[in-house]
């Protein structure tokens, strides 16, 4: 049998354990085989297709184990706030007013990825000082890390939020001498979030397949929607189930369902949705495997709940718990007992406590890989639980590089140095599953990789120097453990032979690179399955190549 593609004349990442190769032969949608050049030559037939690597890097394709994928797509048609681009109020105002000016009034605007600490006036806008810009419309902007936003008057109309309405539990709703500051945090936006209209099934489709494409060109054949329900309740999944079927769902999805009460889990239960569960089909382009609950906030923004206060002059205070103990360990027991893999958001080390008390009350056990999502802040003990349980760390590196100077003036250079411990959890045997959140940070895997190997945030200040990766342990958390963490590691992760031919050509070769440089490197190729969905310089359609 001959190869239907051959990559040679550059270099091979197999994984961490297989190390290097030269060459790599593709056949019927799985690795044939890898090795010397010499020896995938022998593999070529008159009809197999070569690829001239020319130095480049095949790698596995990137897995991407926690972001929201239909909210980044619905977000690439929102306003662009993000401090990669937004630095001052009056840009942030800018941009706001001149999508009001395209907006029938009436109609609600939003803005994506502010952050407070990056703008020139160091703090969250204002209600008035949106309204100054956009009068006319119900505007929300969220926060970088969505944790929190802050809504015009119109738009806190919309939600019947007064000076008067209570916090619900596990939210805020900002006062300052007794007026609105427009501040929205944690539970409370889903007041917002209910005036707002829903996106319909057509958008939503539309923006799973933005998403996917996106995330193709950044080499990604796998990825994980990590709150299902969020954006367009139960519609979602029908979106998700259409977009599939039209082959417009580009990666393999590991489909997480928001599970708090607010969520679509209970309803999707009722409904007759059951988890995926090891022994049934691993290629299903949708694996429902999942359902999240939020134990807590975000760390940048003072809402992740810690044992030790933050900083008194960054605000104080110790965060805010999402629910009672007693509440969120009768929902991990029920979701645990449905089978599901519990997806639980936790920050902050009080966070961390609380939902790893649940997960062991419940039965957590080592096949059934529960997961702390971003466990940031995270103690010896509780690695020392976490790893006879099995339960598994799934956090974002990348927020050492957007947010790491925000975290060593909110919580201090101790807790900020220990954060994210990408070589302990390593060398413990955890198998951290890099990661994003986006959209809350950005989902280039270049960041990413940079501050895995280096703990340099954007500041270029260095957090925690010996938690430095190796940039094949980078590449190895961004490959392999994520498709451990949704049970995939016998098919993808590797290119061994066998392996499902999820392969994305670098531009660059990363592991001959200095780690400054990660940030110019693209993606040529990226394979699912053998098929191209992303080609960037149509390698693969080229006259004569076929």
């Amino acid at each position: 049998m001959s190869a239907d593609i051959i990559f040679t004349g550059g270099s091979v990442f197999r994984g961490l354990q297989g190390g290097m190769a030269e060459a790599l032969a593709v056949t019927g949608g799985k690795v044939m085989a890898v090795g010397s050049t010499a020896e995938i030559e022998e593999l070529a037939g008159p009809r197999t297709r070569r690829v001239a690597l020319d130095g480049r890097l095949a790698i596995p394709a990137f897995h991407e184990a926690h972001m929201h994928l239909l909210p980044f797509g619905l977000g690439l048609s929102m306003v662009n706030l993000r401090a990669e681009e937004v630095r001052t109020l009056e840009e942030a105002r800018r941009r706001l007013r001149e999508a009001a000016q395209a907006t029938p009034k009436g109609q609600w605007v939003m803005g994506w990825g502010y952050d407070h600490g990056a703008l020139d006036i160091g703090r969250h806008p204002t209600v008035s000082e949106l309204d100054a810009a956009v009068p006319d419309h119900p505007l929300l902007i969220m926060r970088t890390c969505g944790h929190m936003g802050v809504a015009n008057s119109a738009a806190l109309r919309a939600a019947g939020i007064g000076h008067n309405t209570p916090d619900p539990e596990g939210g805020v709703i900002e006062r300052r001498g007794g007026a609105l500051t427009g501040l929205i945090q944690e539970r409370a936006l889903s007041l917002i979030k209910a005036a707002m209209p829903e996106p319909d099934e057509a958008r939503m489709v539309n923006a799973i397949e933005a998403a996917g494409r996106r995330l193709a060109s950044l080499g990604f054949a796998s990825a994980t929607d990590m709150n299902v329900g969020m954006s367009g309740g139960l519609a979602e999944i029908a979106a998700f189930e259409r977009a599939a079927r039209e082959g417009r769902c580009l990666q393999r999805m590991w489909l997480v369902l928001a599970g708090n009460p607010e969520g679509i889990a209970d309803a999707a239960w009722e409904g007759g949705l059951r988890p995926w569960k090891p022994g049934d089909d691993l290629d299903a382009a949708l694996r429902w495997g999942a359902v999240k609950v939020f134990a807590d906030g975000s760390a940048g923004g003072l809402t992740a709940a810690f044992f030790d206060p933050y900083l008194q002059e960054a605000g104080g205070g110790t965060g805010v718990f999402t629910f009672p103990t007693e509440t969120i360990h009768a929902l991990l027991k029920k979701f645990h007992d449905q089978g599901w893999q519990l997806d639980i958001h936790a920050i902050g080390d009080a966070a961390i406590e609380q939902v790893l008390t649940g997960m062991e009350e419940a039965g957590a056990a080592p096949e059934r890989r529960h997961r702390i999502e971003h466990c940031g802040f995270v103690t010896r003990d509780q690695r020392r639980r976490m790893k006879a349980r099995g339960i598994l760390p799934v956090p974002q590196p990348v927020f050492m590089y957007e947010f790491g100077d925000l975290y060593l003036r909110n919580l201090g250079r101790a807790r900020a140095e220990a954060a994210y411990p990408m070589k302990t959890w390593l060398e413990e045997g955890h198998h951290p599953s890099a990661s994003s959140d986006s959209p809350v940070s950005t989902v280039e895997p270049w960041p990413n990789l940079f501050t895995m190997v280096t703990r340099q945030t954007n500041r270029a200040t260095i957090l925690g120097a010996e938690e430095r990766l190796s940039i094949q342990e980078a590449l190895h958390c961004y490959t392999w453990c994520g498709a451990y963490s949704s049970f995939a590691e016998g098919a993808r992760g590797t290119l061994e032979p066998g392996m499902d031919a999820d392969i994305a050509i670098l531009s660059q070769d990363v592991t001959a690179l200095a780690p400054e440089e990660y940030l110019g490197v693209r993606c040529d190729v990226t394979l699912r399955g053998g098929i191209a969905i992303h080609d960037r310089h149509d390698e693969l359609s080229r006259e004569g190549f076929a």
